[in-house]
């Protein structure tokens, strides 16, 4: 296994107040890896620190031996990391297909475009189908599912993804969950911020327990959840049953 992203004393926050304090992490190529913990651990601030929004006071990221800890959010997307954020993101006034179009406007090449969108459509057939309404008309998990395909159009290295279930009904959830296993089946690498906590480990190669800013725990994500540890701090009860 080789590490795509090293995470090495990583020191971030807002103002003066430091949210992450000393973070510790290596995603490894082609794994999925969940974060979990409790509110204000620090889990969304990992993913903002990774995509350039916010930028460590102290610390190392390094993406495939390159360091990136001081690169833009635009330098950081030129390198393969793109960020589903928790909020919704889409244009709601423009079309599905505009809206996947956009995914591509950083790419000069026009045609290229084109072609990633139409591959992408002919994956998605919430796209292919509903290309010409506007993306508000959407449900919230398709406008989701949207959103996901919208980054795939720079074919990224690694995606970041914040909460993706959140506020979806339970069906929702089950196709959200298989998405992110058919991205990794592909070979893709995935970190995500799951508020359900079990879902999120039982599908993922890795997770670790964030806590106070710090990695408290991390493990395979099997093992985080037959530990007692953290199915009673952070899964609310018992370890689940084998």
């Amino acid at each position: 296994m080789t590490a795509l992203l090293r995470l090495e004393g990583v020191v971030a926050g807002y103002g003066r107040g430091d949210i992450l304090r000393g973070i510790d992490l290596e995603l490894e190529e082609g794994t999925i890896t969940c974060l979990v913990g409790p509110n204000g651990a620090g889990k969304s601030t990992v993913l903002k620190a990774l995509s350039g929004l916010l930028r460590p006071r102290a610390g190392t990221i390094v993406l495939a031996g390159e360091e990136i800890s001081h690169c833009s959010p635009a330098e950081v997307l030129a390198r393969g990391i793109v960020h589903v954020a928790q909020e919704r993101s889409l244009f709601p006034l423009m079309t599905v297909w505009d809206n996947l179009l956009m995914g591509g406007h950083v790419l000069r090449d026009r045609p290229l475009v084109r072609r990633r969108a139409e591959a992408i459509a002919a994956r998605f057939s919430l796209v292919r189908d509903r290309r010409d309404e506007r993306a508000g008309a959407l449900s919230g998990g398709q406008q989701k599912l949207v959103e996901i395909a919208r980054a795939l159009m720079l074919e990224p290295r690694l995606i970041l993804m914040d909460e993706p279930t959140m506020g979806l009904d339970p069906k929702a959830r089950h196709l959200m969950f298989e998405m992110v296993g058919e991205l990794n089946a592909e070979g893709r690498t995935l970190l995500l911020v799951e508020q359900n906590a079990r879902a999120g480990l039982a599908i993922s190669d890795f997770g670790a327990v964030l806590d106070n800013g710090c990695v408290a725990l991390a493990g395979p994500g099997k093992t985080l959840l037959d530990d007692p540890r953290v199915a009673e701090l952070y899964l609310g009860g018992a370890p689940a049953a084998a």
